[in-house]
């Protein structure tokens, strides 16, 4: 029996679909690379940050307690940083939240954009008001976050599973 055109145009559908579908996995795969690299960074900026709580899975440092701003913190916002129109307290009381929440949801891939995009703005604050000479790693930081707030955060995150649920139960 031969095949009908609805068969047929059936069959290439499925397997342009298919295609497609695979076409898609190294885009999500960079996604999940640039979510983890701009994550560690700013993690690890914000834990220079505190005092009583350190997590380091790369040098396996974990030191579960309530966190509190380091006093070097203050004192670098003062000194070092001397952001305008903030008190150092609150500058660095705000970077160090800022430092653990954005990658952490980077990290999951929750309200992926929103956080890439804070953290886009402290590394445009960063790069204008405090180490204007290091635009090469601020630039690298940039591209990065630019590609997941343009792009999103690829289907190996929260983001995606979410919004897939919505699509198919309208929950």
């Amino acid at each position: 029996m031969k095949p009908t055109l609805t068969h047929r145009l059936f069959v290439f559908t499925g397997r342009w679909q298919a295609r497609a579908e695979a076409a898609r996995w190294p885009g999500d795969l960079l996604a999940l690379l640039a979510r983890i690299s701009i994550a560690a960074t700013f993690w690890r900026s914000g834990q220079t940050k505190v005092e009583g709580f350190a997590v380091d899975l790369v040098d396996g440092v974990f030191e579960w307690g309530w966190p509190h701003l380091a006093p070097q913190a203050v004192g670098l916002f003062r000194d070092e940083y001397a952001l305008p129109l903030l008190p150092p307290e609150a500058a660095a009381l705000m970077a160090a939240w800022a430092e653990h929440l954005l990658p952490v949801a980077l990290l999951l891939g929750l309200a992926t954009r929103l956080s890439a995009l804070g953290l886009l703005g402290m590394t445009a604050v960063i790069q204008l008001l405090v180490y204007p000479g290091a635009w090469p790693i601020h630039g690298l930081w940039a591209a990065v976050l630019l590609m997941l707030v343009l792009r999103g955060p690829g289907r190996c995150s929260v983001d995606h599973v979410l919004a897939r649920a919505v699509r198919d139960h309208g929950v």
